[in-house]
């Protein structure tokens, strides 16, 4: 089973909205709906979903990438984290986001993929079309 997958979807939001929300724990916290902690910088920590996600900012490209070390309290003892790189796009109507998620544990990647969908793109469409 493959341990990575690409998912994208166009938010309409410019990419430094949705940075800056993604990076604040007030922004990300409103975006998904959920409670969320965010030090905004690289090396800096993050929990999302009420302590469900947990990780740590690795690579910070202003407006355009993030890239984050990230788990769940699911994967195994010992496992190592995953990562998620998140690459925004200026495009007609918003921002297109892309969501690449590697290094994921043995047979986990399909219900991350579905929670990206469920947890992050749905409310962000809703978050970012009431702002």
């Amino acid at each position: 089973m493959e341990n990575k997958f690409t998912l994208n979807d166009v938010i309409s939001a410019t990419p430094e909205q949705i940075y800056k929300a993604w990076l604040s724990t007030k922004g990300h916290s409103e975006m998904t709906g959920s409670p969320a902690e965010v030090e905004s910088s690289v090396k800096g920590k993050f929990t999302a979903w009420d302590g469900y996600i947990s990780g740590e900012t690795l690579e910070l490209k202003p407006y355009s990438r993030i890239v984050q070390a990230w788990r769940t309290t699911e994967f195994p003892e010992g496992s190592p984290d995953s990562r998620v790189e998140v690459l925004l796009e200026s495009v007609k109507g918003g921002t297109k986001v892309t969501i690449i998620h590697s290094n994921i544990p043995d047979d986990q990647a399909d219900d991350y993929k579905q929670g990206w969908q469920d947890f992050y793109f749905k409310p962000m469409k809703q978050y970012f079309s009431t702002t």
